[in-house]
């Protein structure tokens, strides 16, 4: 993704980010080979890292999106390779995990099932797969910019459900999460990065909101999964 205002892989993980600290298992990634879709600027393999992971392999679209994380991320068991979420350039069953934050949102309309057939393909059995996805609640579709301007999907539960039929894929657990707050910084977040070209107004005071609102564990803006090949 192309970083305008140069913003840096952190450590220091808030809101959706700091949920997904809690909600992926350690044993899903100590000692792991993990694949990592739409690893944007490398904040998850941070993460996995300082939890023992055998290896990471974020991947992006293209090799600009790639460069903020590449310029700041140099672990020997951390990798970056250009690859399409439909179409992994990976060997069968390669991986033991499998994540992709907020990423199926952005994959050509319709391809959904693939990237879950792919999924699939490089999961080891008995592999396991996280991924969130914008929620299609009332409120959280209609409050989201991009829903508007470019068509940015929000899924039910009963679309991922659709999603996964045949694909050797069961679900292990589903997750509700984000509220009110997640809505009002993702406009703070249009207006301040877009417009003004600058990180989000107020930061510390939204991270601490966020921070109690997904601490909750239920909410109405993303849904979250785990699953299983079986």
């Amino acid at each position: 993704m192309k970083n305008i205002i140069d913003q840096t892989p952190n450590e220091q993980l808030h809101g959706r980010l700091k949920f997904v600290s809690s909600y992926v298992k350690k044993s899903d990634l100590k000692n792991k080979k993990v694949l990592d879709i739409g690893c944007g600027y490398g904040w998850f393999e941070i993460y996995a890292k300082s939890k023992n992971v055998r290896s990471i392999i974020g991947t992006e679209l293209s090799e600009q999106d790639l460069l903020t994380a590449k310029r700041y991320i140099h672990e020997k068991n951390v990798f970056f390779q250009i690859a399409n979420a439909i179409q992994l350039p990976f060997k069968d069953s390669t991986f033991d995990t499998v994540v992709s934050w907020e990423v199926l949102e952005h994959i050509p309309n319709g391809t959904e099932p693939v990237m879950f057939s792919e999924i699939v393909r490089v999961l080891k059995k008995n592999g396991v797969c996280y991924f969130s996805t914008p929620h299609r609640s009332f409120i959280s579709t209609l409050l989201d910019p991009a829903y508007w301007i470019i068509g940015h999907r929000h899924y039910k539960k009963e679309d991922i459900y659709k999603f996964l039929i045949n694909k050797k894929l069961s679900i292990l657990n589903m997750r509700l999460v984000g509220g009110w707050w997640e809505i009002i910084n993702l406009l703070n977040l249009y207006i301040s990065k877009w417009i003004f070209r600058r990180t989000c107004f107020f930061q510390k005071y939204f991270d601490k909101k966020l921070d109690e609102e997904f601490g909750k564990q239920n909410g109405f803006t993303n849904i979250f999964f785990r699953l299983q090949k079986m």
